[in-house]
C-alpha cells in the first residue's frame, strides 16, 4: 500500500513570539547592567562612562531591538498590509534616529576622554552599519512610499530590499558583539550579564531572520 505523505511546515508565529520574549530579556539585561553595574546614563557628566552607557543603550535597545521589531512587523501586526508597511517604516525611522544619536554619543565620549576616533573594528563596523541603514531607509522610502514609483520597479527591487535589510540587521548584531567584547572586564556578575546579552542577541537575530522568511499561519 502506498504510504501517506505529510508535510510539516513551521509557522512564523511561534518563532516571532520567542523573538519577542528574547527582546524583553535583552532589554532587561542591558538596563540592569548599565544602571546597576555601570552608574547609569547621562549625555553630560563628569563620570564619562555614563556617556558611553547612553551609546550602548541606544545601539542595542534603540537600534537593534527596534530594527528587529520593524522587520517582524509584517508578522506581528494584525492589520492590513498598508498599516503593517507604515509601522515597518516608522519603526525603522525610530531605529535610525536612535542609531545616529548612539554614534554621536560614541564620538562625544571619545572626545571627552581624549581618545582617538575610528581605531577599532567595532567603530568601523558601526559606521558602515549606520551608513548602509540610512541608505536602505532612503531607498525603501522612495521605492515604496514616495508616489511615482512604478509597480514593476517596486517588484524587481523587493528581493534586494529584503536581502539588504537582513544583511544590515545581522551586521548590526556583529557590531554589537564587538562592542560587548570591548566592555567585557572579567567573568563576574557583570561579565555574565554582558556574555548573556551577546548570546541572546544572536538568538534574537536568528528569531528575526526566521520570522521574516517563514510563512505566516498556525503552528505545524
Amino acid at each position: 500500500m502506498p504510504t501517506k505523505s505529510r508535510s510539516y511546515q513551521v509557522s512564523a508565529t511561534p518563532v516571532t513570539m520567542l523573538a519577542h520574549l528574547i527582546l524583553v530579556a535583552v532589554a532587561t539585561l542591558v538596563l540592569v547592567w548599565l544602571l546597576h553595574f555601570e552608574e547609569g546614563f547621562a549625555f553630560v557628566s563628569h563620570t564619562k562612562i555614563k556617556i558611553l552607557n547612553v551609546h550602548t543603550f541606544l545601539m542595542i535597545v534603540g537600534f537593534i531591538l527596534v530594527t528587529g521589531e520593524a522587520i517582524m512587523a509584517y508578522k506581528t501586526i494584525p492589520a492590513k498590509r498598508k498599516v503593517q508597511k507604515a509601522v515597518h517604516l516608522v519603526l525603522h525611522l525610530i531605529a535610525m534616529v536612535a542609531g545616529a544619536l548612539g554614534v554621536y554619543t560614541a564620538f562625544k565620549y571619545k572626545h571627552e576622554i581624549g581618545a582617538k576616533d575610528m581605531v577599532t573594528l567595532h567603530s568601523w563596523l558601526g559606521i558602515i552599519t549606520i551608513s548602509l541603514f540610512g541608505l536602505q531607509w532612503v531607498l525603501g522610502f522612495f521605492s515604496y512610499v514616495f508616489p511615482g514609483a512604478e509597480m514593476s520597479a517596486k517588484a524587481s527591487y523587493m528581493p534586494w530590499h529584503v536581502f539588504g535589510g537582513m544583511f544590515i540587521f545581522f551586521l548590526a548584531i556583529c557590531t554589537a558583539q564587538t562592542g560587548l567584547l570591548q566592555r567585557f572586564k572579567t567573568l563576574n556578575q557583570e561579565g555574565l550579564i554582558v556574555n548573556f546579552t551577546g548570546l541572546l542577541l544572536v538568538l534574537f537575530a536568528i528569531g528575526v531572520g526566521l520570522s521574516g522568511f517563514l510563512p505566516q499561519g498556525r503552528g505545524f
